[in-house]
């Protein structure tokens, strides 16, 4: 699958390419999810660029017999990492939310990504959400900068 998509080919470490690559791109999971225990800094020249701290939020197994755990968040703000990772970038790639995720109030920004994947923020909605290890929370796609507005190259 991954010849159809020149995408898969800058993505590394892909849980299961069959259900991860399709045409409109490449979903990307999630693998781990932390809260901000302490402020980061940020100022204008980077001297004092501080990272925030971050405190892994912990699975909890519904079965004993389950793999893999899931991630019960409450309302509030997070920080996801995905599994995959970003490799030998000829140009930036959109990195935005699935519509699965957005439609159970969860989302994060879409940005372009120009070298690596960066930790996302995660928003979720007051109700709450669930997340199972290794879910596809994102879409990688063609950006479309090589071309100008009127389909020209």
């Amino acid at each position: 699958m991954s010849a159809d998509t020149p995408l898969a080919e800058v993505v590394d470490n892909l849980v299961y390419e069959p259900a991860q690559v399709h045409e409109h791109g490449i979903d990307l999971t999630v693998s781990a999810i932390y809260e901000v225990a302490g402020p980061g800094r940020l100022d204008f020249g980077g001297d004092e660029l501080k990272d925030a701290d971050l405190e892994p939020v912990p699975t909890d197994l519904r079965d004993p017999d389950d793999e893999y755990g899931w991630w019960d968040l409450e309302g509030g703000q997070y920080v996801i990492q995905h599994n995959e990772f970003l490799t030998d970038l000829e140009e930036p790639l959109q990195l935005q939310p699935r519509n699965e995720l957005l439609a159970r109030g969860g989302s994060h920004p879409s940005v372009l990504v120009a070298s690596h994947l960066p930790l996302m923020p995660l928003t979720v909605a007051e109700g709450g959400l669930r997340i199972k290890e290794n879910a596809r929370v994102s879409t990688l796609i063609s950006a479309g900068l090589g071309s100008n507005r009127h389909g020209e190259q």
